[in-house]
């Protein structure tokens, strides 16, 4: 009867984890993210079996705008991306894994909504990538508690970069301001080999408060502009170092 009784408490416990890992948390533990950027936000990187698997306590806004449980890849359901299958591993991936190891009693949410190849100037406020990071961020809030924002972007204005620095800093504030929270944090990741895009995003942190910037120092490419696989797991564990560090000091 004994032994009974433990294979019943122990399926029991297991059939609970598995809900749990299968359903978002209440809205004050689900934590949501808002990625938005050009390609290696986006994903590029290729992935291997063992990262083709869900996501314990991760979900993606689906194109439905509702909570599937996420994997890769995760800018699948952006409504502004490119060709399916051109969506492969991005920075998220690494963030959310980390994110939950050092969080283990919430779940995330990711709202990845980027695309490939785009300038500053297509994120301005009133733009149709800019509406609908803001529209589906809000839709996502309904049901969670925003925390943070990632930006990944600065490739494609490699042939204006003395403008780059008014523009990230207005990008902040005018996505602050529409999601109504002035302190939200923000994190802007560095591109590969652009100096002057990338002395900019290492300036935002001096210039914002409650930013932060991750540096693509040390990562390696796939070809001129795309990290690769070991170096966007890298990148998505600098985003969670930096976010932890932020959300403290709000």
């Amino acid at each position: 009867m004994r032994s009974l009784t433990t294979y019943l408490l122990i399926v029991l416990t297991f059939s609970l984890t598995a809900l749990a890992d299968s359903q978002p948390g209440t809205k004050e533990d689900h934590h949501i993210y808002l990625l938005i950027g050009q390609s290696n936000m986006a994903g590029r990187a290729q992935y291997g079996d063992e990262m083709k698997s869900p996501i314990k306590r991760a979900f993606l806004l689906d194109g439905n705008d509702e909570w599937s449980v996420a994997q890769n890849p995760l800018n699948i359901y952006s409504t502004i991306r490119k060709g399916p299958g051109m969506q492969r591993l991005g920075p998220g991936y690494g963030f959310a894994k980390e994110m939950l190891q050092n969080q283990p009693e919430i779940s995330i949410g990711l709202i990845v909504n980027a695309k490939g190849g785009t300038k500053i100037e297509q994120w301005k406020q009133g733009t149709k990538f800019y509406d609908e990071a803001v529209r589906r961020t809000k839709v996502a809030m309904k049901s969670g508690t925003l925390k943070g924002i990632l930006w990944h972007q600065g490739e494609s204005n490699q042939g204006n970069p003395d403008a780059y620095p008014a523009q990230l800093k207005a990008l902040v504030e005018n996505l602050r301001k529409d999601l109504s929270m002035d302190r939200l944090p923000f994190i802007a990741g560095q591109v590969n080999n652009v100096p002057k895009i990338n002395e900019a995003i290492a300036r935002l942190p001096e210039e914002v408060d409650v930013t932060a910037y991750v540096s693509s120092e040390g990562l390696t490419c796939t070809d001129r502009w795309h990290f690769d696989t070991e170096s966007v797991l890298l990148m998505g564990k600098r985003y969670a170092e930096e976010m932890l560090v932020l959300q403290k000091l709000k």
